[in-house]
């Protein structure tokens, strides 16, 4: 197990790094408003089951696959990106508001979780993000490299979880007052769908660094 020093030090880094507003907060902040708090937390959820996947596999050198192969890098961006304009095109297309008094929602809570999975997990330069960071904070001597990444990734998604739940908790609020309004109703949707096509273009015209 990491010494009480390094937890500390890595739990102040989590802090800053999920309280800083990104792709991941406005994708929670934006599901929060459409569908509500259950969608919300689910669709965290799933980002945080990405993240432990994604700390694994820094930590055990698979994310090094995108520095020894830049093809594949840039084939999983890819991916990503046309994964997320799907989504931005159902999302617009849907008739009826996700979020409206009596109706239920459009988008059953099973998919949320695997579309904030899928969201996380293919997006490379979480990967990359990860490589840099954990390492930083690993020690052979401490034992279980195993453990000591489970640890490090549970302390990350509790700091994401705290800043995430206030923005969760805020959104799904703001999404039920103008559910009660007919002109405003499809407003949450649209900015779902405006949410993935923005994360679409960003991930399709990134750069590696």
């Amino acid at each position: 197990m990491p010494d009480f020093a390094t937890l500390a030090l890595f739990a102040g880094a989590a802090a800053v790094l999920t309280a800083t507003p990104g792709p991941d907060m406005l994708l929670i902040a934006s599901r929060s408003m459409s569908q509500g708090r259950a969608a919300g937390f689910l669709t965290y959820i799933g980002i945080a089951v990405g993240s432990y996947l994604q700390s694994f596999a820094a930590a055990f050198g698979l994310s090094q696959l995108f520095l020894l192969v830049p093809w594949a890098y840039d084939a999983l961006r890819w991916i990503g990106a046309a994964y997320l304009t799907w989504l931005a095109w159902t999302t617009l297309r849907t008739k009826a508001p996700l979020l409206a008094p009596g109706h239920v929602p459009a988008q059953p809570l099973r998919r949320i979780f695997l579309q904030g999975l899928w969201t996380n997990l293919l997006n490379p330069k979480m990967a990359l993000f990860m490589l840099a960071l954990l390492p930083q904070f690993l020690k052979p001597e401490a034992g279980s490299i195993a453990l000591q990444v489970m640890v490090l990734a549970t302390i990350l998604n509790l700091m994401g979880l705290l800043t995430n739940g206030v923005v969760i908790l805020a959104a799904s609020r703001l999404g039920q007052a103008l559910s009660r309004r007919p002109a405003l109703a499809r407003l949450p949707q649209r900015l779902m769908g405006a949410v993935f096509g923005g994360l679409a273009l960003r991930l399709a015209f990134s750069a590696r660094d």
